[in-house]
């Protein structure tokens, strides 16, 4: 299978990592500056579930061929100007972004071609050659796809993934990929990022777990008028079984000085609670905090348009 990935960073280079690492052929799509790194040196993977070991993927500035899967790798805010690396139009696209207002704007570019996924993995990438995977915990969910070509391309896929030893499944709905995290991913986000904590202390204080618990629940009162069945109490049994050193994307990108998705993840939440008449208050607080730290505007604004 021909599979292209957009994005260089922990994501993106951590798939292209297994893959290759499996014998399937991956191309990374980055910036000039990190196409040429990762060419002259490959990439170093250590991940807690496929050990050590080095790669030296294909790497380009522009995609100009037309791969089956293009997945899609990037932050939300670096997502404009990727796309403009892309030239032609994939069998699929599968973005693995954080957040759901990214599915529009792929869309409006490559149509029905589209397919709703989504990553559970917690990594980081030290330098632009190196991806450090750090928990166990790995899983990649895909939604269904338009028609029949899009099916057997969205199989080929999982197949590959699981050959790479990254297990992927098939869900439903779109609204259950993308909200399945979604949910989990803003209470652990928005808290932690709000104490600048890991999981763990805020599991502990019981006023932290109440927002912790508040958060969750709210988001599960917005997924479900999206269409997504999700349960409280299944989120909250997640975050329990996750370890206590446990910290988020969000709190390390404060941290390093860098612009955090708050509003691709927390924003999103608050602005499909607003077209449904949904109030989330807890998450409305936590993010006004974590913007406070960030030095950023609270999220929840209806999302500029396109």
């Amino acid at each position: 299978m021909r599979i292209a990935i957009l994005g260089p960073g922990a994501v993106g280079g951590f798939l292209a990592g297994a893959l290759e690492r499996s014998g399937q052929r991956a191309t990374l799509v980055a910036r000039e500056p990190a196409a040429e790194l990762i060419a002259r040196h490959g990439l170093d993977v250590d991940s807690v579930r496929l050990g050590r070991f080095s790669v030296r993927p294909r790497a380009v500035f522009r995609l100009q061929e037309e791969p089956d899967a293009l997945i899609v790798a990037t932050k939300a805010p670096a997502l404009p100007a990727a796309l403009q690396r892309i030239d032609g139009r994939p069998g699929i696209v599968v973005p693995l972004l954080n957040g759901l207002e990214h599915m529009p704007v792929l869309r409006e570019r490559f149509g029905e071609r589209v397919v709703a996924g989504s990553i559970r993995i917690e990594a980081d990438r030290p330098q632009p050659t190196s991806v450090r995977h750090t928990s166990g915990f790995l899983r990649v969910d895909l939604g269904p796809g338009a028609g029949m070509e899009q099916e057997g391309l969205l199989v080929a896929l999982a197949a590959a993934l699981e050959r790479a030893e990254v297990p992927a499944r098939r869900l439903e709905s779109e609204a259950q990929v993308l909200w399945s995290k979604l949910v989990r991913l803003n209470a652990l986000a928005c808290t932690t990022s709000a104490y600048d904590l890991p999981l763990g202390d805020i599991r502990a204080d019981p006023q932290r777990r109440a927002e912790l618990v508040a958060a969750v629940g709210e988001a599960v009162a917005v997924a479900r008028a999206e269409g997504a069945e999700l349960e409280t109490p299944d989120t909250l049994a997640e975050l329990e079984a996750a370890h206590a050193e446990l910290r988020s994307s969000m709190q390390r990108d404060i941290a390093a000085g860098r612009p955090p998705e708050l509003d691709a993840i927390a924003g999103a939440v608050l602005r499909a609670g607003a077209r449904h008449g949904l109030r989330c208050p807890t998450i409305e607080e936590l993010a006004a905090r974590v913007a406070a730290r960030a030095g950023l505007p609270a999220p929840g604004a209806p999302a500029p348009a396109s």
